[in-house]
């Protein structure tokens, strides 16, 4: 048998692959984490989506939009003031958005009956990538 073999590896050899390693996380690892912020901005159009089309249901029953007042918890119980509710319209808890911060509800809205949206990553109006605002206003 061949005595490297036995002897197992070199600190060189070790060295060589760890910078290669090295190299390797640093080309993939950005490629990688920015792939996780547009993942977070779809999932946040998902779950747009998902309540908006409960609100649609709750409107074809009561005949309008929950209040802001109200906002989305009325999707899960019935608020005290309201007729004909025949919920709860959302099999479990209202979502947070992907950045763990409750969506902002108004009614109305200044493109539609309501608006519905988060600000992303940043909390803050406007912005690109995963700052970017998401949902209908």
């Amino acid at each position: 048998m061949n005595k490297k073999l036995l002897n197992g590896f070199s600190l060189m050899e070790m060295l060589v692959v760890l910078v290669l390693m090295a190299m390797l996380a640093g080309l993939v690892g950005p490629r990688l984490f920015q792939k996780v912020g547009s993942s977070k901005i779809k999932i946040a159009q998902a779950q747009i989506e998902l309540l908006t089309s409960a609100l649609d249901t709750y409107r074809l029953d009561v005949g309008r939009y929950p209040t802001t007042e109200h906002g989305l918890a009325a999707l899960r119980k019935e608020p005290d003031d309201v007729k004909n509710w025949d919920g709860p319209y959302l099999s479990k808890d209202v979502p947070l958005d992907p950045w763990r911060v409750a969506y902002l509800y108004k009614v109305p809205g200044k493109e539609g009956p309501f608006a519905l949206y988060t600000f992303g990553l940043d909390q803050a109006q406007g912005g690109v990538d995963e700052d970017q605002d998401v949902g209908a206003f």
